[in-house]
């Protein structure tokens, strides 16, 4: 693959070019579908990269309504040449896919041409999940475990296996997010979509503590320190500066898990969203309804809920070789 321009988009017209066309597209994301801000690094980073590549590699066809579906199936083929993985490819048509239905839908182009390339078959990898036991001693046992604030991270561990949250709405949800009254936190998912989970009474145990000390941190800091995250880190770090609320990272929630988890004997690639996979394949595992386990994990499609009954029956499976006479 020729090697990226410093910026590729310079030599084109504004307007109709397609530097422009996936600009405006990653704005129609941000504005009218409130992606988040992970999902717009993601699609502006493949979606150029794409671009460039039309550009640079195909030589005319600088328009949208000049790409075909082979366009898009050789710039798969380049990728597969540098060492990506099958899933980064699919990520990338993915994006690509997605902003062609767009484009379709805005009459820049005809018809969705990438809809006719066929996403690389991805090998099935069911997530290896904790048993019950294992999780209730991980959960029961993080405050001898935590290295720094292990009321902050008793509360963190139950709610990502107690209410099934994904990382980043963890670490996104605020005080008042929190309805004592109904015994409820209010859930802000992907595109941010809104959903009420369930505060089971261990987790709002682990709440309260945690919100006493939270409280003494902050009095003792500054009398005026406030923060509406619920989450903060040990240092207050960025609190009182413009648009920061010393809120704890994804990337420090990762850590606090992998270490609590890995001392207490679990797979070192243990991580938050283990935990949400381990709080549905259990939820199914003690009889909840599958709809309801939709609902509680917030997915949109019920087919990305059914990984679950994937990953039940394999158990099931595994438990049936090791034990019935006719398996052996």
């Amino acid at each position: 693959m020729t090697a990226a321009l410093a910026d590729p988009m310079a030599s084109l017209s504004t307007g109709e070019s397609l530097g422009g066309l996936v600009s405006e597209y990653i704005r129609v994301l941000a504005n009218e579908r409130g992606a988040s801000a992970h999902t717009l690094r993601a699609y502006d980073r493949e979606l150029h990269n794409f671009a460039s590549w039309i550009i640079e590699d195909q030589g005319a066809n600088q328009k949208p309504e000049g790409i075909e579906h082979t366009h898009i199936r050789s710039y798969l083929g380049t990728l597969y040449e540098r060492g990506l993985s099958k899933a980064s490819a699919a990520r990338a048509l993915a994006s690509i896919r997605s902003w062609f239905k767009w484009l379709a839908r805005s009459g820049r182009v005809q018809k969705n041409v990438a809809s006719l390339v066929s996403t690389p078959k991805l090998p099935r990898h069911l997530p290896r999940v904790p048993s019950i036991e294992q999780m209730n001693r991980v959960v029961d046992t993080v405050q001898q475990d935590a290295a720094a604030w292990p009321a902050r991270d008793k509360a963190i561990l139950e709610l990502l296996y107690g209410c099934g949250m994904r990382n980043a709405e963890l670490i996104g949800l605020n005080l008042n997010d929190i309805h004592w009254a109904n015994e409820a936190i209010l859930v802000r998912g992907k595109g941010q979509k809104q959903r009420y989970v369930p505060l089971g009474d261990a987790a709002a145990q682990a709440l309260r503590a945690y919100l006493s000390e939270r409280s003494a941190l902050l009095a003792a800091a500054t009398p005026a320190a406030k923060s509406p995250a619920l989450l903060l880190n040990l240092r207050l770090r960025g609190l009182g500066k413009p648009g920061h609320d010393a809120r704890l990272t994804t990337r420090s929630v990762g850590r606090i898990v992998k270490r609590v988890a890995m001392l207490r004997g679990l797979p070192s690639d243990v991580h938050p969203h283990t935990l949400r996979h381990a709080f549905g394949t259990h939820l199914l595992e003690e009889g909840a309804d599958l709809r309801a386990i939709q609902e509680l994990l917030g997915h949109e499609r019920l087919s990305t809920t059914q990984r679950y009954t994937q990953l039940t029956t394999a158990q099931l499976t595994q438990v049936y070789d090791r034990t019935h006479p006719r398996a052996k």
